[in-house]
């Protein structure tokens, strides 16, 4: 199967959604499991989420985060103003790029880097006023 991955190294897990896939080998971003014989067997799981266990994973070094931990997040000014909510982190490969959505609807993309952002918790992102701006 062919993955689209979001870790370092996925040798590292062994098991998947729950224990229901063993995986097999790995090789830069093609795995193979267990429970998966054939390519019709495959083809029927495109598009499933893996999953890992959230104790699993390694832990944090400071300034790193998963990206699942900002989802959902709301985002402020930094003067403190409501600005929305982080909708998706995307990386377009010079680095992570925050989604927020306005209210009503508007969204607006912010680079997940100090001058961006200067600061962020398990509560809220703070945004720079200049990256902020309609």
């Amino acid at each position: 199967m062919k993955l689209k991955l979001f870790a370092d190294d996925l040798s590292a897990f062994s098991t998947f959604n729950d224990g229901a896939l063993t995986l097999r080998a790995v090789r830069g971003n093609i795995a193979r499991f267990a429970e998966i014989g054939d390519r019709t067997a495959a083809e029927a799981l495109r598009g499933t989420e893996l999953t890992v266990p959230r104790a699993s994973l390694p832990p944090l070094a400071d300034g790193e985060y998963y990206h699942a931990d900002l989802l959902g997040l709301p985002a402020v000014s930094d003067a403190g103003d409501p600005l929305g909510e982080v909708v998706a982190v995307e990386n377009f490969g010079a680095g992570d790029v925050i989604e927020i959505e306005r209210p009503g609807g508007k969204r607006f993309m912010v680079p997940m880097s100090p001058q961006a952002v200067p600061e962020w918790n398990a509560e809220r992102i703070v945004v720079s006023a200049a990256f902020a701006a309609d």
